[in-house]
């Protein structure tokens, strides 16, 4: 079991980190820096507290530049259908590029 401390710690992050965000994307259009600044306070609350950031924070930030990804606005989204069909995000800050896969990988099964 875990400690009652660690889980409010915990909790205390996790609302933390959802109000930065919420700021962040109220800010994101006029302030790209301040956003920057929150996003980066965010990821440095997750480490201290020693919780990851969830996915649906994780794919909208530039892993590159720190940018909050504002579709048609900080980033442009394609879908591929080369290889695998996965989804492209392209920042159009810093031009880096986050791949999102739209099919699992099967697991091979040993016989």
């Amino acid at each position: 079991m875990k400690n009652p401390k660690q889980q409010s710690t915990k909790q205390i992050a996790q609302h933390r980190i959802d109000t930065l965000f919420k700021q962040a994307e109220a800010l994101s259009k006029t302030n790209p820096k301040l956003t920057a600044a929150y996003i980066k306070t965010a990821q440095k609350i997750a480490m201290s507290a020693r919780t990851p950031l969830q996915t649906r924070y994780k794919r909208r930030i530039c892993k590159h530049c720190n940018a909050l990804l504002t579709p048609g606005y900080t980033s442009r989204t394609r879908i591929q259908q080369k290889r695998e069909p996965h989804i492209i995000t392209t920042c159009l800050n810093c031009g880096h590029n986050l791949r999102i896969m739209l099919r699992k990988k099967e697991r091979k099964k040993r016989e």
